[in-house]
């Protein structure tokens, strides 16, 4: 019976064994956070892609508190965590509330349901040394949404874990105080990667979104089944010519190619995000606009712990498949204008904020950026270094020309001594034309624990 258990396993090699026990718990998460700079606004690198939990303010403070549960057991047929995070956010000119996590996931053997709000990321970047994703980042709020499928890869029965598959559908309300109304959000992704536990892998994988339907004063965008068809598919509709000729919504996305390798300690992945908007790109395949996207290099190593991970990342979307969309009747499907749609002025962003890459702006989709990060431990003090360098060019129909230099030193240490309190401390400053010169800092104080184990 061992060896036909041990043959079944390998032919599909899924983690699942249920005579491990697991132990669940429920935990708390507080902190109290300031921040203080010199400029107009707080400094690039300390308020982007932290879920819009830092204003942009010169001055602010946050006080939050969390009561979680995590998936503890990758190895049970089902596991489930939820979170309630309640957030408070203080200005200069304003304080705000909100519920930064409300949101319950289960696992049922391979397929992942959730619904609240949680963060939607997407890509192979580090969750913590990144310029963010091209479609999810870290930068907005969290948007509200349900969502199934397979979140992480699963190997296809029959392989040896040699091939694997994950993919997922999620439907969202972009909820904010935008000039269209009640936006609906459509996501989708699918991915394929080959090698398994083998030195060598490589994965592709597409991520589809689109704002679609609302509301702008009494004209109706589109909310009915057909219309979510619509945008499903790709296909046009709607009541605008653009989206009648084009397809309906404003689609984004991007493919993403990863090439990782991986011998005992260390791990490397090469990763090409090419980005695609509307039809003017293609949905599969490369347009117009193949020059354009983010690409990534990552090194971690476990052997060392003063330098455990590595990034470089170079964004650039200039090209925007060239500067003419329509002349004399020609239809040219320039001027791609990332993150922009004319029939949702608020472009792609969530409560003002940049949902995407927070180096590109709705003023300002054609830059070329240079990220480096890195972190470690080095006796109990965990850092965090990030750097980047950005040359803006606005839009092809609103030239500019600007850059930054951005730079951020972080340092994290818990204080048994101190009631087990977490201790942050981050250093950042903006040089260049973009933001002018400035240096803030911001500091942290958490309380995590156990409230109890089952």
């Amino acid at each position: 019976m061992c060896g036909m258990k041990a043959q079944r396993w390998n032919w599909w090699p899924l983690m699942i064994d249920n005579t491990i026990e697991c132990a669940d718990t429920i935990a708390y998460h507080t902190y109290l956070s300031a921040l203080a700079s010199s400029g107009e606004k707080a400094p690039f690198l300390l308020r982007t892609n932290q879920s819009a939990n830092i204003s942009s303010a010169p001055y602010s403070g946050n006080i939050s508190a969390a009561v979680q549960k995590i998936p503890t057991c990758p190895t049970r047929w089902w596991d489930y965590d939820f979170a309630v995070q309640l957030t408070g956010r203080f200005g200069s000119k304003d304080i705000t509330g909100y519920f930064q996590q409300l949101y319950a996931h289960t696992r049922l053997w391979v397929v992942d349901l959730t619904a609240g709000i949680t963060p939607l990321s997407c890509g192979s970047q580090s969750p913590h040394l990144t310029s963010g994703s091209l479609l999810f980042s870290e930068n907005a709020h969290s948007i509200p949404h349900l969502s199934i499928g397979i979140k992480d890869y699963v190997p296809f029965p029959g392989l040896f874990g040699y091939v694997e598959l994950k993919g997922g559908l999620v439907h969202g309300w972009l909820n904010d105080l935008s000039e269209v109304r009640q936006v609906k959000l459509h996501y989708k992704f699918a991915g394929l990667r080959l090698g398994g536990a083998s030195p060598v892998s490589l994965a592709y994988e597409i991520h589809h979104a689109a704002q679609w339907g609302g509301y702008k004063g009494n004209v109706n965008y589109g909310n009915t089944w057909s219309d979510w068809w619509n945008v499903v598919l790709f296909r046009s509709g709607g009541i605008s010519l653009s989206d009648q000729l084009n397809a309906q919504g404003n689609h984004i996305g991007f493919q993403e190619f990863t090439l990782a390798f991986k011998h005992r300690a260390w791990h490397v992945k090469a990763y090409w995000q090419a980005i695609f908007e509307d039809m003017s790109a293609k949905f599969i395949g490369f347009g117009t606009n193949a020059a354009d996207g983010l690409w990534g290099l990552n090194i971690r190593q476990t052997q060392w712990p003063f330098i455990q991970e590595l990034t470089y990342e170079f964004l650039n979307t200039t090209s925007q498949s060239g500067p003419i969309h329509d002349k004399d009747g020609l239809v040219f499907a320039g001027r791609d204008s990332y993150y922009n749609n004319s029939a949702y002025p608020q472009g792609w962003t969530y409560y003002s904020s940049i949902i995407g890459n927070p180096y590109l702006q709705t003023n300002n989709s054609r830059v070329r950026a240079h990220f480096m990060g890195m972190k470690g431990n080095i006796y109990g003090f965990h850092y965090r270094l990030m750097a980047s360098y950005v040359d803006n060019y606005g839009t092809y129909q609103n030239p500019l020309s600007s850059h930054n230099t951005a730079l951020l030193l972080e340092v994290n240490k818990r204080v048994q001594k101190a009631w087990g309190l977490d201790f942050g401390l981050a250093i950042s400053g903006d040089f260049g034309t973009q933001y002018g010169n400035c240096f803030g800092a911001y500091l942290k104080i958490a309380k995590s624990g156990i409230i109890t184990a089952y």
